[in-house]
């Protein structure tokens, strides 16, 4: 299976990029490794290395995605296993995608479809992360303090209606809390409820792009790697954690003033991810078949 080339770099231009975009990676995860080097745990860029867990040796590469060729001497510079070379030219490889992965793709195009068809609805003020840690001696952050202690975090779950349609927040829901929720999401009714509005749904651009690495451009798993860092960064800050230790300060959604602020910065990171979800979308379409 070949794309159409539409598209020819030479090797001074291919390389550039490279280098561009590998300094881009280093400084968006540098602090993880620096706080990994001192045995110190990072909630935000934790879970976005070993929950999102794509190696940053892949990440580092530049990849101009399908339908464009980099013209070289020697193919020796670019022998990666994403590289397929032809008559001095080297193009993305789509021999190596077999049908489990095709079908996997197919589906996540069918998810992003679906999203971006989707109305966004901003009135789950993260309610998710206090879910998590509702009524229960065990936390998924055992290495940060909370904010309030667990009885006022337990009567501020039981205020307030809970409404997360995300499978992958939901399977992290205690026990006690899941009947608390709305809805039961589960991987089979993801097409169906996931919606551009929710925090989870704008990280996990980010997984949708390195799973269809190398076949879509870097620029975009970049793009969706900086919006997964925020969309973190407001995540912890709206938990019932501490993440002063990282510089960032509480938005307190057990207040009105909190959920406010909550609610607007979460239309913020919505708005920054559609035209990245269609980037994607766009790029799926490029490379698999109709």
């Amino acid at each position: 299976m070949f794309a159409t080339i539409d598209q020819i770099l030479d090797y001074k231009t291919y390389s550039s990029l490279h280098n561009a975009h590998k300094k881009r990676v280093d400084g968006l995860l540098g602090d993880f490794y620096v706080y990994r080097g001192h045995g110190v745990r990072h909630a935000i860029l934790d879970f976005l290395v070993e929950y999102y867990s794509f190696r940053k040796s892949k990440l580092s590469i530049w990849t101009p995605g399908v339908g464009v060729a980099v013209e070289h001497e020697s193919h020796d510079c670019l022998n990666g296993a994403i590289w397929e070379h032809s008559n001095g030219y080297s193009f993305v490889s789509l021999e190596k995608m077999n049908p489990k992965k095709d079908a996997a793709l197919r589906w996540i195009l069918s998810l992003l479809k679906a999203i971006d068809d989707r109305p966004p609805v901003f009135h789950c003020h993260g309610m998710h992360e206090w879910a998590m840690v509702y009524k229960s001696d065990e936390i998924r952050h055992p290495y940060l303090e909370l904010r309030l202690p667990s009885k006022q975090i337990d009567d501020f779950v039981e205020s307030q209606s809970i409404g997360c349609s995300h499978v992958d927040a939901f399977r992290f829901f205690t026990e006690p809390a899941r009947p608390l929720n709305k809805f039961q999401p589960n991987r089979e009714t993801q097409i169906q409820m996931d919606q551009p509005g929710c925090l989870h749904v704008t990280m996990d651009l980010y997984k949708w792009a390195y799973k269809a690495w190398p076949w879509i451009p870097s620029e975009i798993m970049v793009h969706a790697l900086e919006l997964a860092i925020d969309t973190r960064i407001l995540d912890m800050q709206a938990s019932p954690y501490d993440v002063s230790m990282y510089g960032y300060n509480a938005i307190p959604i057990e207040t009105a003033a909190g959920r406010q602020t909550y609610s607007s910065q979460q239309e913020s990171l919505s708005r920054r991810a559609e035209p990245i979800r269609k980037s994607l979308i766009a790029a799926y379409e490029r490379f698999l078949d109709p």
